[in-house]
């Protein structure tokens, strides 16, 4: 009994935040709330597992009170490992030198997995595929990829960049994304905006050997995109072969192709997905290649060269045969002052199911006091993550046996699991509703839904016992399909 009164006591620390009232703000009742916690910027670099973990477990906490549903974590930086990899070293970002592991030791990759779960949040394990070197890496391990296979890398304003063009290295990376999905509980597996080498002015990609041996004289460029687009179908195969429920997901770069090399290409001016990175990613959409589609619109509203008015309508016009998701930059939102605009845009626009914030510890330090409006406007309701139903649609049982039962610190939930023989058919969490006597019990009326928890039971708020309410609980499996409903009523 004290162990089940202590779960439910650090269920409702948890969950305490998801709590609502009737007059909250609305927001849609499915909605990707994500964000990326990186490690490039060196900030887990050689701080030791305590600090590390002390420092995530307060975002991690922060951000779930900020409605944040969905992390994406950054464990391979540059062709190195933040977690038990049998291919590549360990990240000097994680120990301070590549080759060398975390001492205590500990996995970040399982943990954020384990510590995301237990908060009802997706965890992405977030990868950079190509990059095999930073330009602040003055040495890499004899483990390294690069090391044991140079003429399969070329050096690029000083990185180092698995040539893309090598069939060679595409295997090597589906190996990788296999191993992590085949052996880490994740949700989603995504990559970023890195493709061929951001370019820079006067200095060609040095990639004459591969083009000799595999363009059979093609245009260089078509031949480049065509590199990258046969990554993307290897990849996207090889994780759904692995695990059907995970998710494949990219964050490109804001703009695809800009009017002027496109009659449809979107009315900015920089730098393009299409003609600067190869990356064709109408393709991967249209084609079914990618789950969900991240773009990268960092740029503030009415930005001369890269408005970002223009370009979220125009990812909203051609890029919605996947769910689209847009990429918000917290720092330049505050300065700007333009995040009601852009979260109107965002929810009003077809096709868009949410976003996902550039960088995780900006919410968390509630910078500008960005945090605090997702925490008491734009989140104030919990969402489930948006349907997927090409992966899967068949929604698990609902609940068993669902009751109250008063303990001693007050009135409980519980339910049963479903059964489910299939791990496609398993409820992984639960959606609870609350409605008031006298209300219509409506699960898309929106301001219902108080939780989203992978524990089958929860506490309940307990006034004076003169206010009856009828809770509503649901199953929901990997993808959030959502079962029939099983009710209990109550006076609190």
């Amino acid at each position: 009994m004290k162990k089940l009164q202590s779960l439910i006591l650090l269920a409702l620390v948890c969950l305490s935040s998801t709590f609502v009232n009737a007059q909250t703000a609305k927001s849609p009742k499915r909605e990707f709330r994500g964000a990326w916690i990186q490690a490039v910027n060196g900030q887990w670099q050689g701080v030791g597992r305590d600090a590390m973990q002390a420092e995530l477990t307060r975002e991690l906490n922060a951000l779930q009170a900020d409605g944040i549903n969905a992390i994406l974590f950054q464990c391979r930086v540059e062709g190195d490992a933040l977690y038990a990899s049998p291919y590549e070293p360990w990240s000097r970002y994680l120990t301070g030198q590549q080759g060398t592991p975390p001492s205590p030791y500990w996995d970040p990759l399982q943990w954020m997995v384990e510590q995301c779960h237990a908060r009802g949040m997706e965890l992405h394990a977030w990868i950079n595929p190509y990059r095999a070197k930073t330009k602040g890496t003055q040495a890499l391990a004899t483990t390294h990829y690069a090391i044991q296979h140079p003429e399969r890398c070329f050096s690029y304003d000083g990185l180092m960049i698995f040539d893309p063009g090598l069939p060679e290295n595409r295997a090597f990376i589906c190996a990788v994304a296999k191993d992590i999905v085949s052996r880490y509980d994740i949700d989603g597996f995504h990559i970023d905006d890195y493709f061929y080498p951001y370019p820079v002015a006067g200095l060609p990609i040095p990639d004459d050997a591969a083009y000799a041996a595999y363009g059979r004289g093609r245009d260089r460029g078509d031949w480049r995109r065509e590199n990258v687009n046969l990554f993307i179908r290897e990849l996207h195969d090889v994780i759904h072969k692995t695990k059907p429920w995970v998710k494949f997901g990219v964050s490109p770069f804001g703009i695809y192709r800009n009017q002027r090399s496109w009659a449809q290409g979107s009315a900015t001016n920089g730098l393009q997905n299409y003609d600067d990175l190869y990356a064709d990613v109408l393709l991967w959409v249209n084609e079914g290649w990618v789950d969900y589609n991240v773009p990268q619109i960092y740029w503030e509203i009415g930005n001369r060269a890269a408005d970002y008015d223009t370009l979220i309508r125009w990812w909203s016009q051609y890029a919605h045969a996947r769910p689209l998701y847009i990429g918000q930059d917290v720092d330049r939102t505050v300065q700007k002052g333009d995040m009601a605009q852009k979260m109107a845009l965002q929810r009003s626009l077809p096709g868009i199911n949410g976003s996902c914030q550039w960088y995780a510890r900006a919410v968390a330090d509630d910078k500008g006091g960005y945090g605090s409006a997702l925490r008491t406007y734009y989140h104030r309701t919990p969402a489930l993550q948006p349907a997927m139903p090409w992966i899967d649609k068949k929604a698990p049982g609902k609940p068993r046996k669902v009751k109250v039962v008063w303990m001693p610190e007050g009135p409980v939930l519980f339910w049963t699991a479903p059964r489910g023989k299939k791990e496609m058919d398993v409820a992984k969490t639960y959606a609870v509703y609350r409605f008031a006597a006298g209300e219509k019990v409506d699960l898309d009326a929106l301001d219902h839904l108080i939780a989203i928890t992978p524990q089958t039971f929860l506490a309940l708020p307990y006034v004076n016992g003169a206010q009856q309410y009828t809770y509503v609980v649901t199953s929901l499996d990997r993808m959030q399909n959502e079962s029939k409903a099983k009710k209990v009523k109550v006076k609190l």
